[in-house]
């Protein structure tokens, strides 16, 4: 017997089907969250910043991690990308207007990981404890 269930629906966003989920923009989210993206954006919404000053925000990532994620979000209109000339080729980043969009959102989900990480490390620590 098929039950039909409602469309979930955040406060202010269109109804997203939970089950039948439309995968059509799932490569579009896959490079926008992606861990490398989403510390990026959050350091470019300060500032344009050059790209060995994005390095040096972003412990751990690879020069070869960032230039790929640096290419997919200029390419998809979320960065910039501009050619400063000086007498060594210099690169700055800045977040375009369709990027800035992102702010709230992922300002929203850092949020909710700071209100919700006591929440996580209790359902964890339950997780761990439980027989095998």
């Amino acid at each position: 017997m098929s039950t039909h269930h409602a469309p979930a629906q955040a406060a202010g966003s269109p109804a997203i089907e939970v089950h039948g989920l439309d995968t059509s923009n799932r490569l579009l989210l896959d490079q926008i969250t992606d861990k490398w993206s989403v510390l990026i954006l959050t350091a470019l919404c300060k500032q344009p910043l050059r790209f060995n000053e994005i390095k040096r925000c972003l412990d751990g990532i690879t020069q070869k991690a960032l230039t790929q994620s640096l290419r997919r979000l200029e390419r998809s209109g979320i960065l910039a990308r501009r050619v400063i000339p000086s007498s060594q080729v210099a690169v700055e980043y800045s977040i375009t207007p369709l990027g800035r969009t992102l702010e709230g959102p992922f300002t929203a989900l850092f949020l909710w990981t700071i209100n919700h990480a006591g929440d996580v490390l209790q359902a964890q620590a339950a997780f761990d404890q439980r027989p095998i």
